[in-house]
């Protein structure tokens, strides 16, 4: 029976594994002996599982991705999204890499700090050349297929001659201070979003000096940039509809976006310094509709600063924050029409329906009633956990109901497997650590055709992950109504 399940897994695990099964068997079957698979499997696989539920199983493929080329290393992983095409596309911070970091990183021609010091495009002092020889950063949007090899690689101040080449300010292109969250429609526009309040003076690889990161950037695969949502305001600006570049709505921070192929609408998580979800034209980028928490309509930005954290709010009695607390992190649509968001800042998910027609237009709901302006249910996750907000990203399993919803928890450091139909937690996958499959501030959760799942890390984690699904393909049955704390 041992044997049986660590070829199941084996199989599970892509390439790498297999061939390390069969050197096994000629080899004492070292693998066997030592268990190392079945410990692979145990490490990185669901836990905390519900008695009355079933969910897929996972294990994690060490060897994804493949080594990228030209002594690149990644940076923070601002955002990552899985294609139609299952290719995987990874949206990186190399502005993020330390000092030991980007040792290849040599000095720039004529760039010297305020000391006269030569410096890198990362600011870092460089008196004497590169200070090791690895490594270097790599361009902020890389795209692999499903075995980890690099097919794309563009954008960003680490691709040089991108920013006033494909990126030229007086076509509208704006590069980000903050790279943050990438999403690749049906027509394989791709988009992305920044998150940077304003500009740091001073270093040369900043990008866009004229004030916060505000705007939406759509290109093609290549790179090539085909329009600009938004501008570079000073602060949020929850109710905006027209401010930005061509009389589109000014965005402030944006975290994520999706585009709804049935109607081309753009629904945008508006997003670390606005507090709603916007809906555009994708074609044009003008102001469709936006909506708020429970589908409030307007967000009022003094009075959400005024009422201040969830944690303050909550000891005051109020258990049903009526707005969005910032970063409003994710927008993620389902095939049967439900939005779901992620209200990381009072630690919950909302789910909406978009072809309620009251969606996205002025309306009021303060006391959070389903079936009133699209709102449809919510669902706390680790609920006062006071640190940085737990709901961080979201998917969903690729069966034909969609039945498992993946919760990423930026704080817990674990994703939360649902049952879609009820939002009961039926298990975990990953935890805290450095270990293949666990995670250090994870940021993306994604899922491709086959219901591998693929996640980013932020702050020192900067890495992505691979979870080959085996088992069942999606979720069902009952389990704990209370989504993340202390495991049973």
């Amino acid at each position: 029976m041992i044997q049986r399940k660590l070829i199941t897994v084996a199989t599970a695990t892509s390439l790498v594994l297999t061939g390390l099964l069969m050197a096994a068997d000629s080899d004492s079957n070292i693998l066997k002996s030592t268990g190392a698979l079945d410990r692979l499997a145990k490490q990185s696989g669901v836990y905390n599982t519900s008695p009355t539920g079933k969910t897929p199983n996972f294990v994690v493929d060490p060897s994804w991705p493949q080594p990228l080329p030209n002594n690149w290393i990644l940076g923070q992983i601002g955002g990552l999204y899985v294609d139609s095409h299952d290719h995987i596309w990874v949206y990186n911070r190399p502005r993020t890499l330390t000092n030991e970091e980007a040792g290849l990183e040599g000095p720039l021609s004529g760039v010297k700090d305020d000391k006269g010091q030569p410096i890198n495009g990362l600011g870092q002092a460089r008196l004497y050349g590169s200070i090791n020889d690895c490594c270097k950063p790599a361009p902020s949007v890389m795209e692999f297929d499903a075995s980890g090899k690099l097919m794309r690689s563009w954008g960003g101040p680490a691709d040089p001659g991108f920013i006033g080449g494909k990126c030229k300010a007086e076509a509208g292109c704006i590069w980000p201070n903050s790279e943050h969250g990438i999403y690749v429609d049906h027509n394989d526009n791709v988009y992305l979003s920044g998150n940077a309040a304003a500009a740091t003076p001073g270093l040369p690889w900043t990008t866009n000096k004229d004030g916060g990161d505000g705007f939406i950037l759509k290109f093609d695969m290549d790179g090539n940039f085909k329009m600009r949502i938004g501008g570079t305001p000073k602060a949020p600006a929850s109710n905006d509809t027209s401010g930005g570049r061509n009389g589109t709505p000014l965005l402030y921070q944006a975290a994520d976006m999706v585009v709804d192929p049935a109607t081309d609408r753009l629904y945008v998580a508006d997003g670390y310094g606005n507090r709603r979800v916007l809906i555009v034209d994708a074609n044009t980028g003008k102001y469709i509709g936006h909506f708020g928490a429970y589908g409030n309509n307007p967000v009022d930005d003094e009075g959400a600063r005024a009422a201040g954290s969830w944690i303050d709010d909550s000891a005051k009695g109020n258990k049903k924050p009526a707005f969005f607390r910032n970063p409003v992190h994710c927008v993620k649509i389902a095939n049967d029409g439900k939005i779901y968001v992620c209200d990381r800042g009072n630690d919950r998910l909302q789910v909406f329906d978009k072809n309620d027609p009251s969606l996205g237009k002025p309306c009021s709901n303060p006391g959070g009633e389903p079936g009133k302006c699209g709102f449809v249910a919510e669902r706390f996750v680790s609920d006062h956990t006071n640190v940085i907000g737990t709901a961080v990203s979201m998917n969903f399993s690729t069966d034909k109901a969609q039945s498992c919803l993946y919760v990423g928890d930026n704080a817990n450091m674990t994703i939360y497997i649902l049952n879609r139909s009820n939002l009961q937690e039926l298990g975990r996958l990953g935890r805290f650590g450095r270990m293949a499959g666990d995670f250090h501030w994870l940021h993306q959760v994604s899922v491709d055709s086959k219901g591998n799942i693929y996640t980013g890390e932020v702050d020192t984690g900067k890495r992505i992950q691979k979870f080959l699904r085996y088992g069942p393909i999606g979720c069902s049955g009952t389990g704990s109504a209370t989504v993340g704390g202390p495991m049973k």
